[in-house]
C-alpha cells in the first residue's frame, strides 16, 4: 500500500493515512453502524484504493477502510445502508465481496492468545539454551571471577526472559491470591521466583551454585504444556453460536403487496414474508401462497425433498427449493424452532463443560499440599540451622522437585500421542478430555443420513432405462437445481449421455420440469404430475407424451467402513443403536444391512437428544455419531461425540472428534485407542506418584539442591512422556 490513499475521490494526506479517523471527520459522514465485508480476491494497493473509492461513493457511507492482510473492509455507514447494496456496488466494479458477521469473528481474535503463548515459549526456549551453555562451562570447572561473570550473564538473560515468558503464570497466580484461593500457578510462580531469588543471592555473594537454568527450564516446559493445552481447546468453539449463525438475519416482508427487507428480529406473528427459491426459511410459519418443495434434511434428516403447498407448516432453517412461497409468520427470532434448538444445544454444552479432566482434579488437591510441604521444610530447616540461606534453598528445592510437570504431562502427553495416532487414522480430536470420556462409552448412537450413508442420492436403475429416456431426462434435469435432478444430471453425464434437443424448457415449482421435443410434451418430476403411481422408493419420473412413464429410482450409499465400525463396536462391548429422521422403510433396510437390532425412524431433533439423555440417565455412557443440524443437540448432550468432516458446521463444532475421511471405521478405532490411552494416563499418574514419594523426602531432608531438583523434575517428565509414546 503506497503512502497516498484516495478517499471519496480525494487524495488523503499522510496524516489522514496514519490517522484514518481524521479522514472520516473530513468527509463529514455520520456513522451509525459498522459493516464488515470480506474481499477474498483483492491483492494489491490498486485494489485497496479501488474498493475504498467505490464504497466511499455509496450514499450513506461515512468512511471505508480496507485491510489487505485480512482481505476485509470496514465500513462506517448510516443505519439505512444495507450490506447487500455495498456488495452489489463492489460486484459491479469488479470486486467480489460478501458480508461478514462481526460476532462470528471472535474466534479469530482468540488466535492472538495462542500466538502470545507461542512467542513467550520461544523466548523461554532461546534464553534457556543460552543459559544452559553458560552453566555447562561452570559445571566443567570454571571458578572465581570467570564463574561469577557467567552467573551475572546468566542473570542478565534469565530475569528479563522469565519476566516476559512467565507472565501467564504470574498473572494467574496474582488473580488467585487476590481472590484468596490457590491454583496450580501459585506454586509454579513461587518455585520460579525462589529459584531466581536464591540464584541472585548466590551470584551476589560469589556462591558456587546458581539455578537460573532451572528457572528457565521450568518456565519453558510449563509454557509448552500450556500451549498444547490451548491448542486442543482453541478448536472447540460453541456449537450454539454456530447454530445461531445459521439463522437468516433478514427477511422480505410483504406490506400491501410491496416488498421491504427487514431484520428477522422486527418480524412479529401475523406478518407475511416472501421466501424465494434457494432461500432458507427465516421464520416458523404457514404457507399462504405458492407451491414448492422443501429440503428439511438439516432439521429432520429426511433425505427426500417434501412438497410444500398452501396451509403447510414450515420451520426456520428449511430450504425452499423450487418456487416462491409466501409465509405467514407464527414465530420469529428467539421463538423460532431453530433458535430453540440453539438454546437446547447451549444447555447441553454447559453441562459438558462441567466435566473436569483427571489432571485438573488431581491438581486441585495437589497445589495446597505443595505449599504446605515447602513452607514446613523451610521453617523446619531455619529453626534447625538458623540459616535463612539453607532454609530458602531447601524450600526452593521442594517446590521445584514437587513441580507438577509430570502430573501436568501425565494427561497431555498421552492425549498428544493418541491424537497423533488417531489423526493418522483419520480422526481429529478437538477436546482434551474427549479421550477420557470416549474410553467410558457403553452405548453408541448413530445417525443414518450423512453418517452411516454418504447423504447424497445416486440413481440406481440407469442400466434398466432406455437410452432415449436417458437423453430426454438429461435435457429436463439440466434445467433444475432440485437435488434429484442434480444427481441425475451428474450420473447421466458420467455415462456420456447426450441431451435431447428440447424447446420451451421451464420449471414448475413444486412439481418438476417440462419441455417440448419433436412436438411431444416431456415432463420430469413428481409421480402424480406425470401420471404415474408413486412408490415407496425415492424416485423422479419421466413422461413422454404417448408413452408410459419411466421411473429413475435413487438410493443413498453406505459410507465406507460402516459395517466394520458397527461390528467392531459390538465386539468391544458397546450397544449400537440407530436413530434417524428418515422414513421407516429406508431406516429398517440400512439397520438390517449393518446388523443393528435397535433402531427408530422419523425421530425429531429434540427426540434424539431426549433419547441420549434417557440412556445416560439410566447409567449408560453414550457416544453420539451424527452430522446434521438435527443431530446437534444430541451431539452436545452425549458423553462423547463424533461427526464427519462433511457435517454441518454446527454439528462439527458440537462434536468432540471430527472424522476426516469418508470411512466411518475409525470410530471403532477411537474407542479402543481411548481405552488404551486412559490406561497409559493412569500409569503416568502412578509414575508421578512414585517419583514424589521418592524425591520429596530427599528434598525435605536437604539432599537435593534446586539444580538437582530441576533435573529430577525433568527426568520424571521425560519418563512420563516416554510412557505415553508406548501407546499403540
Amino acid at each position: 500500500m503506497d503512502g497516498s490513499v484516495e478517499r471519496g475521490g480525494l487524495a488523503a494526506c499522510p496524516a489522514c493515512v496514519a490517522l484514518p479517523g481524521m479522514g472520516d471527520v473530513a468527509a463529514g459522514g455520520v456513522a451509525e453502524k459498522e459493516l464488515l465485508l470480506s474481499l477474498p480476491e483483492i491483492h494489491c494497493a490498486a485494489c485497496i484504493s479501488g474498493v475504498e473509492r467505490v464504497l466511499a461513493a455509496q450514499p450513506g457511507v461515512a468512511s471505508a477502510r480496507v485491510n489487505l492482510t485480512l482481505k476485509r473492509a470496514t465500513v462506517d455507514a448510516e443505519d439505512a445502508v444495507e450490506p447487500g447494496a455495498l456488495v452489489a456496488a463492489l460486484g459491479a466494479a469488479g470486486f467480489k465481496a460478501q458480508e461478514l458477521d462481526a460476532g462470528l469473528l471472535s474466534s479469530t481474535e482468540a488466535d492472538k492468545a495462542g500466538r502470545d503463548l507461542l512467542m513467550r515459549l520461544a523466548v523461554a526456549g532461546f534464553a534457556m539454551m543460552n543459559v544452559m551453555l553458560l552453566s555447562v562451562a561452570v559445571w566443567s570447572g570454571a571458578e572465581g571471577a570467570t564463574r561469577d561473570l557467567f552467573h551475572w550473564i546468566s542473570a542478565a538473560i534469565a530475569f528479563p526472559a522469565v519476566g516476559f515468558a512467565g507472565r501467564p503464570f504470574f498473572a494467574s497466580a496474582a488473580v488467585a491470591l487476590k481472590a484468596r484461593r490457590l491454583n496450580m500457578d501459585v506454586p509454579i510462580t513461587l518455585a520460579i521466583l525462589l529459584a531466581l531469588g536464591t540464584s541472585l543471592y548466590e551470584t551476589i555473594h560469589s556462591g558456587a551454585h546458581a539455578y537460573f537454568d532451572a528457572a528457565l527450564s521450568l518456565t519453558f516446559f510449563l509454557l509448552a504444556g500450556r500451549y498444547l493445552d490451548y491448542r486442543t481447546r482453541a478448536v472447540a468453539r460453541s456449537a450454539a453460536e454456530e447454530l445461531a449463525a445459521l439463522e437468516v438475519p433478514r427477511a422480505v416482508r410483504l406490506v400491501d403487496g410491496a416488498e421491504e427487507t427487514v431484520g428477522v428480529g422486527e418480524l412479529v406473528p401475523g406478518d407475511v414474508v416472501l421466501v424465494r427459491p434457494g432461500g432458507r426459511m427465516p421464520v416458523d410459519g404457514v404457507i399462504v401462497e405458492g407451491a414448492s418443495e422443501l429440503d428439511r434434511a438439516l432439521l429432520t434428516g429426511e433425505t427426500r425433498p417434501v412438497a410444500a403447498e398452501v396451509g403447510q407448516v414450515v420451520s426456520a432453517g428449511e430450504v425452499n427449493l423450487t418456487g416462491p412461497l409466501t409465509v405467514r409468520v407464527t414465530a420469529a427470532g428467539k421463538d423460532s424452532s431453530l433458535h430453540r434448538m440453539a438454546d437446547l444445544v447451549a444447555v447441553a454444552e454447559s453441562a459438558k463443560n462441567k466435566y473436569t479432566s483427571l489432571a485438573d482434579r488431581a491438581a486441585g488437591l495437589y497445589a495446597p499440599g505443595v505449599h504446605i510441604l515447602s513452607a514446613l521444610a523451610g521453617i523446619g530447616w531455619f529453626v534447625a540451622t538458623m540459616d535463612a540461606r539453607v532454609a530458602l534453598n531447601i524450600a526452593a528445592a521442594v517446590l521445584i522437585i514437587t513441580c507438577p510437570c509430570a502430573l501436568g504431562l501425565a494427561v497431555p502427553a498421552v492425549v498428544t500421542a493418541a491424537s497423533g495416532k488417531l489423526f493418522r487414522k483419520g480422526l481429529l480430536i478437538k477436546d482434551g478430555t474427549a479421550l477420557e470420556r470416549l474410553a467410558e462409552v457403553s452405548h453408541v448412537v448413530f445417525d443414518k443420513t450423512g453418517t452411516l450413508t454418504m447423504g447424497t442420492p445416486d440413481p440406481v436403475n440407469l442400466s434398466d432405462v432406455p437410452e432415449a429416456a436417458k437423453r430426454a431426462a438429461l435435457s429436463l434435469a439440466m434445467g433444475s437445481s432440485h437435488p434429484l435432478a442434480v444427481a441425475l444430471t451428474g450420473a447421466l453425464r458420467a455415462e456420456g449421455v447426450l441431451p435431447l434437443p428440447v424447446e420451451g424448457l421451464r420449471e414448475v415449482p413444486g412439481y418438476g420440469t417440462e419441455a417440448m421435443a419433436d412436438g411431444r410434451a416431456l415432463r420430469l418430476g413428481r409421480a402424480e404430475w406425470v401420471g404415474a403411481e408413486a412408490g415407496e422408493d425415492t424416485a423422479t419420473w419421466l413422461s413422454l407424451e404417448g408413452a408410459a412413464p419411466v421411473a429413475f429410482t435413487f438410493a443413498d450409499r453406505l459410507r465406507p467402513g460402516a459395517a466394520e465400525a458397527v461390528a467392531a463396536l459390538t465386539a468391544a462391548g458397546c450397544e449400537v443403536e440407530l436413530l434417524s429422521g428418515d422414513a421407516p422403510r429406508a431406516v429398517a433396510r440400512f439397520a438390517k444391512a449393518l446388523g443393528i437390532d435397535t433402531f427408530r425412524a422419523g425421530v425429531l431433533p429434540a427426540e434424539k437428544a431426549a433419547r441420549v439423555e434417557a440412556l445416560q440417565a439410566g447409567g449408560a455412557k453414550v457416544l453420539m455419531v451424527g452430522d446434521g443440524l438435527n443431530d446437534t443437540a444430541a451431539l452436545a448432550a452425549a458423553h462423547a461425540s463424533v461427526s464427519p468432516a462433511t457435517a454441518l458446521d454446527a454439528a462439527r463444532v458440537a462434536s468432540d472428534i471430527v472424522l476426516l475421511g469418508e470411512s466411518v471405521a475409525p470410530v471403532a478405532d477411537a474407542v479402543t485407542m481411548s481405552r488404551r490411552a486412559v490406561k497409559r494416563i493412569r500409569e503416568n499418574f502412578q509414575i508421578a506418584t512414585a517419583y514424589n514419594v521418592i524425591a520429596v523426602p530427599l528434598a525435605v531432608a536437604g539432599m537435593a539442591t534446586p539444580l538437582v531438583a530441576a533435573l529430577a523434575m525433568s527426568a520424571s517428565s521425560i519418563t512420563v512422556s516416554l510412557n505415553a509414546l508406548r501407546l499403540r
